[in-house]
């Protein structure tokens, strides 16, 4: 269990996981730059996606929910099978 603070926490980029979203001139489905997927120096990550929150917290599984400080973020399947590699097998 992770006991950080996320709300303390400066976030360090390490490392893309996957490729560039953008290699060989591709287009990305959202607005600005995203999807992506980063590794954080502390070894957490972070993902940029669309946020479907409002959309999806009535909907979500009843051993779920989604705080007043969390996001639901969608990223597309190809942005995680593509990072699928460079994601730690161990914690």
């Amino acid at each position: 269990m992770n006991t950080k603070d996320p709300n303390r926490i400066v976030p360090v980029f390490r490392r893309r996981l996957g490729p560039d979203p953008h290699a060989n001139g591709a287009q990305t489905v959202a607005v600005c730059n995203c999807p992506d997927i980063f590794e954080l120096a502390s070894g957490d990550f972070a993902v940029i996606g669309i946020t479907l929150t409002d959309k999806a917290r009535p909907h979500l599984p009843p051993d779920a929910s989604c705080g007043p400080d969390e996001s639901v973020v969608w990223i597309p399947r190809k942005t995680l099978v593509l990072a699928k590699p460079d994601i730690p097998d161990a914690v």
